[in-house]
């Protein structure tokens, strides 16, 4: 069953001479629980389309469905709720609170949102991505590794349908990035979640259960 799919999906920027077809007339469907990786080079547009596709930006013509729910058709109030409970990210930038704990860190969405939150699970889950050890330690006490770790614990902890992930080991050498995304990968088939990951790292991609290359705001093939 297709858990997210795009129709006629498009964002330009500009007009006339200086259009920027950043992403152009996009097809596109992913399964429950598979992981999906989008690859390209830089300004190939695999950054507009995992905005697109998570309702952070609004795309010039086209529609996104996520559990058959057409995203853009409503409004910024009920989208932000939408993609709250629905979609988990992770970003390239670790974007932790300082003054908060691991802990606190990873359950700060959930109380945001007046979520109760599930202890237990939450638990379960930072054993499983290896920082339980962790848990009463300040961002400045961790690695990249591991600060990367409570970022990732923290999209999968409010138990969202998809995650979306924008070059999540960026900022890391290649053996943590291995490692990271290892866990990643561990953590959201043991959850049953969805996960699309741009990168420009082929070797990265290739953990994927497919790929797909954008080239210009188009796809262009992939496995």
């Amino acid at each position: 069953m297709n858990i997210l799919t795009t129709k006629n999906l498009k964002k330009y920027y500009g007009k006339d001479d200086n259009i920027v077809k950043a992403v152009n007339d996009i097809n596109l469907s992913v399964k429950e629980k598979e992981f999906v990786a989008i690859v390209g080079t830089s300004g190939s547009g695999k950054s507009t389309l995992l905005h697109l596709l998570g309702g952070l930006d609004r795309p010039t013509d086209g529609q996104v469905f996520i559990e058959n729910e057409n995203i853009y058709s409503m409004k910024d109030e009920q989208l932000a709720i939408f993609r709250r409970r629905k979609i988990g990210f992770i970003f390239q930038f670790f974007n932790l609170l300082p003054v908060l704990n691991t802990y606190e860190n990873i359950t700060l969405p959930m109380e945001l949102d007046g979520k109760k939150v599930d202890n237990e699970f939450v638990l379960d889950l930072m054993n499983t991505i290896k920082i339980y050890d962790r848990k009463d330690h300040l961002p400045n006490a961790l690695s990249g590794g591991q600060q990367q770790r409570v970022a990732i614990a923290r999209a999968l902890a409010s138990k969202p349908s998809i995650i979306l992930a924008d070059e999540p080991t960026g900022n890391l050498d290649s053996k943590t990035s291995e490692e990271v995304l290892g866990l990643l990968k561990l953590s959201v088939k043991k959850y049953h979640q969805t996960l699309i990951m741009i990168t420009h790292d082929d070797s990265i991609a290739n953990m994927a259960d497919r790929i797909i290359r954008i080239e210009d705001g188009k796809i262009k093939g992939g496995r």
